[in-house]
């Protein structure tokens, strides 16, 4: 007689039915919207291969060697290109529904995609000894790549936007503890527009005494019936839902035929992408975490890029920094800029400079109003406040009063991006590890900036300060100076 193994078992015990073999209506959906995607980048690249065919004598006129009309594949050339393009998205993972409307994936994946094209093209153009032209596989790229970017990122606010408003939600089934599953909870809420939406869970023993909100729909060893009946898209798999790598591989098991996502959430939070990695050790997965990155975010290439950066913006801005330092002082003939000590890179004070937003006497006024502070922390913040002047009130809503901060920037007290800066006072409430994001200059701008404002709370501003100084790369700061400006155009959260 043959002998049984386990995972035979466990694929016997499934009961077998219609819906086991059905994939999940959402994966059907994304894949159409992915076939969409595609046609789309197909037309763009049609279009400006175009373009750059029309335009490319702009080009050609400035090399010495005049084109080949005899080049026979000429007619080639622009499908040819485009074929080979669209292969290298599609290779490259530019259409994968995992990567669809989550992370740097698809933007990577262009952006590598379109390098490696070209190269194949220039090399292509280098063996066949025709010199057809120069001038339009430089604009053809040169036109093509950002458009494609521009494509893919407006596609990517459509999915979130529709998330938001709770279309296109990809229904997940929570495994593990209550307390990993609130955990689960209120990091998914954070992000509502990755459209993840716990529609069940399924703990231990079937019961939930922290009441988190999501509905108990079984225990573990029911997660299968529970993932069919609610038609869930994926599981995801937390802390306390299985003691032993076996478990969780009897988990899959269980799982195995239905075209669900198994996500197993490790123990890691606010930790960017880019310091995760997998390493597979004897069919062991280790998750490897690199080391923070505060030392970098305090370092020389941030300070180079802030020192240059500073004296262009303070360059071009000079005639809006004098309108607005002169519509100032004709408010109430007071001084033009308030200075405040502020505390900036390990704790050292500097004195912080902005345009006077308020009347001339209103920190004498401050401790008046702390009954009417509507901040949960250490901050001061009031939406209504009596103090802020008529000017003041729109150079704060576009942030015009913070540019004076460039000079604290130039000087090397301020960064660009980094956390905000606060009053010593402030820094003496700090719990421990409030402390660290000390560890780099603070900025004018920063994660509290693109995310709310003032309407964060104190918690909230905290979580993210501590987030950039760990997690601190040059790419982050270019997104939040982008975003910055998006923010500060539409006023969100300011006052």
């Amino acid at each position: 007689m043959t002998a049984v193994t386990e995972s035979e078992q466990v694929l016997a015990a499934r009961p077998t039915s219609a819906a086991d073999q059905a994939r999940p209506r959402l994966a059907q959906r994304l894949r159409q919207m992915l076939v969409g995607v595609f046609l789309l980048d197909t037309g763009v690249l049609f279009v400006t291969s175009v373009a750059a065919w029309t335009w490319r004598g702009s080009i050609d006129k400035y090399f010495h060697e005049a084109p080949d009309p005899r080049f026979e594949w000429a007619p080639l050339l622009g499908p040819g290109v485009i074929a080979v393009w669209l292969l290298m998205l599609f290779v490259l993972g530019a259409y994968r529904v995992r990567h669809y409307g989550t992370g740097f994936e698809e933007f990577r994946a262009i952006a590598v995609a379109s390098l490696i094209t070209y190269g194949i093209v220039c090399t292509s153009g280098f063996f066949s000894q025709a010199q057809l032209t120069r001038g339009y596989p430089l604009l053809f790229f040169g036109m093509g790549t950002p458009l494609l970017l521009l494509v893919r990122y407006v596609d990517r606010q459509t999915l979130h936007r529709a998330r938001r408003q709770g279309r296109l939600a990809i229904r997940m089934i929570a495994v593990g503890s209550p307390a990993a599953v609130a955990e689960l909870v209120e990091v998914l809420g954070r992000s509502p527009w990755m459209g993840y939406r716990l529609v069940g869970m399924c703990v231990p023993g079937g019961h939930d005494p922290l009441e988190t909100g999501v509905p108990v729909l079984g225990d573990i060893d029911s997660v299968r019936e529970v993932a069919l009946s609610q038609q869930a898209d994926g599981v995801i798999v937390a802390g306390g839902s299985y003691s032993s790598a076996a478990d969780l591989r009897r988990l899959g098991w269980a799982l195995q035929g239905l075209d669900l996502d198994m996500l197993v959430a490790p123990a890691l939070t606010d930790i960017a992408g880019p310091r995760v990695h997998m390493r597979h050790v004897a069919g062991l997965p280790f998750v490897q975490v690199e080391e923070p990155q505060s030392d970098r975010a305090g370092g020389l290439s941030k300070r180079a890029f802030d020192l240059v950066v500073s004296a262009c913006v303070l360059l071009c801005l000079s005639p809006l920094l004098i309108v607005t330092a002169f519509l100032i002082w004709v408010q109430d003939r007071g001084p033009v800029f308030y200075r405040q000590v502020r505390v900036g890179i390990r704790g050292e004070e500097f004195e912080m400079v902005k345009f006077r937003s308020m009347v001339q006497n209103a920190d004498k006024l401050r401790a008046q109003l702390d009954d009417a502070n509507e901040s949960d922390g250490v901050l001061f913040k009031m939406k209504d406040d009596p103090r802020v002047t008529r000017v003041g009130r729109f150079i704060r809503k576009y942030s015009v009063d913070e540019l004076p901060q460039l000079i604290n920037v130039f000087k090397g007290e301020m960064s660009l991006v980094g956390p905000r800066p606060l009053f010593p006072a402030d820094v003496e409430q700090y719990e421990k590890d409030t402390h660290r994001r000390m560890l780099v200059r603070p900025g004018m701008t920063g994660l509290w900036q693109v995310s709310g404002r003032s309407d964060l709370s104190w918690a909230e501003s905290v979580r993210l300060d501590l987030y950039y100084v760990d997690n601190w790369s040059m790419v982050i700061d270019l997104v939040i100076m982008v975003r910055t400006v998006k923010a500060v155009l539409v006023s969100d959260g300011a006052y």
